[in-house]
């Protein structure tokens, strides 16, 4: 008798995401022809970089001649990509990360997810609240987290990210094993210094811990204090693994392109307290069940770091900000306390009402998505999410229409 894995029967509900555009649909189905302005879900909305498409020209030409094609390439990424993403992410930097270690994928989202397969099931595991719902989901499916009780799982220890704290959490005042830390943070937009992620880098090696590092964000960082990767910290190196993107950086939603940075040095243990370095079972994994970013999407990222890309990503990342800045501008100026729109794309918006009438009311009084806070933990309710992925013209007619509805 086949059975199922019974996890997936505690996840709560569907996908946020997924609950969002349900809702969004039934709208639409009401209103026909009234056009909806999304700053909810954070896909981007502009083109390519130029550099990136032409390079991405380029290749595909080369796929089109025998004595140029290419099959599969190594699992890891190219060398091309490899090289260039040590060398001018983290080297130019001062960083110790070298290309090896560099493992190109389709996706962070994807990566934090399959990172788990390498790791123990019965792992102590803190996560922030509010959380991107896949740290937590991926966990639920692995069957890390016990049941789920008075809207959390009673195995996950939440550190909370609240206004008191300016949304970057203590440490747990009890020993983990696991941590996931996202800077700038993914819902709340907040940054955390040097100071800080010095403790988490300390408090990790105290207790043999593991720091899972999502930097996907870090393109957005304008002041030069706040730290862009964990490896710029003492230590680092030993107990964390860091995701990026292409997709927010570069506008690769839809071209599917990423990194996962996994240090030689960066150890786990057995059951006999044997160290093993996690570099090794990640390769093993990825080789595996992975077949490697395509040749065409590798070459439109290398582009992102020739001259005429940075500038060119350089503007994408203005542009969002300059956004980010207009909704932090508006929602202030209404009376609402604000997170973020400064070194990130996303605001969080202190609405101290229910998250998801909040959500409800813009939808259906002004044709505006958000995200409701709530959909990313206890912590987020009472907020929303306000994304700056969109063109600036609909960013200013979508606060034009909240400030009307929110003024009565």
């Amino acid at each position: 008798m086949i059975k199922i894995n019974e996890n997936y029967l505690k996840l709560q509900s569907s996908y946020l995401f997924s609950d969002i555009a349900k809702r969004v649909k039934a709208f639409t189905d009401l209103n026909p022809g009234l056009e909806i302005i999304r700053l909810g879900i954070g896909d981007v909305t502009r083109a390519l970089p130029r550099a990136c498409v032409d390079a991405m020209h380029r290749a595909v030409d080369e796929m089109s001649n025998d004595g140029t094609f290419r099959g599969y390439g190594p699992e890891q990424g190219y060398g091309f990509l490899r090289n260039a993403i040590a060398e001018n992410d983290f080297q130019a930097f001062g960083m110790e990360i070298y290309p090896d270690e560099v493992f190109v994928s389709d996706g962070a989202k994807c990566d934090t997810g399959n990172i788990l397969e390498i790791l123990s099931s019965d792992l102590k595991i803190a996560v922030p609240d509010p959380v991107y719902p896949v740290y937590v989901d991926t966990n639920v499916m692995a069957g890390r987290t016990g049941e789920w009780n008075g809207g959390r799982y009673k195995g996950l220890v939440y550190l909370e990210a609240t206004e008191s704290n300016n949304y970057v959490p203590a440490l747990p005042d009890e020993p983990v094993d696991l941590i996931y830390l996202c800077f700038p943070n993914n819902p709340t937009g907040a940054t955390a210094t040097r100071e800080q992620l010095s403790q988490w880098v300390g408090y990790a090696k105290e207790n043999r811990a593991l720091i899972l590092y999502d930097a996907a964000y870090e393109a957005f960082i304008r002041d030069e204090s706040i730290p862009k990767s964990i490896y710029e910290i003492e230590g680092a190196r030993e107990v964390a693994i860091e995701f990026r993107s292409f997709s927010k950086t570069a506008g690769f939603t839809g071209t599917r392109c990423a990194y996962t940075v996994v240090p030689r040095s960066c150890v786990a243990y057995d059951s006999q307290m044997n160290v093993h370095g996690l570099h090794s079972l990640w390769n093993r994994r990825h080789t595996t069940k992975f077949n490697g970013v395509s040749y065409p999407v590798q070459r439109a990222a290398q582009a992102v770091y020739s001259d005429e890309g940075r500038k060119q990503v350089r503007e994408l990342t203005d542009y969002y900000l300059k956004n980010a800045s207009l909704i932090l501008e508006k929602m202030t100026d209404l009376g609402y306390a604000c997170a973020g729109g400064e070194n990130s794309p996303y605001v969080w918006v202190k609405t101290d009402t229910d998250s998801w009438r909040f959500f409800d009311m813009l939808l259906n009084k002004a044709a505006v998505v958000c995200t409701p806070g709530s959909g990313f933990g206890a912590c987020g309710e009472g907020y929303i999410r306000l994304s700056a992925f969109n063109n600036y013209e609909n960013i200013e007619m979508a606060m034009e229409r909240i400030a009307e509805v929110l003024q009565g």
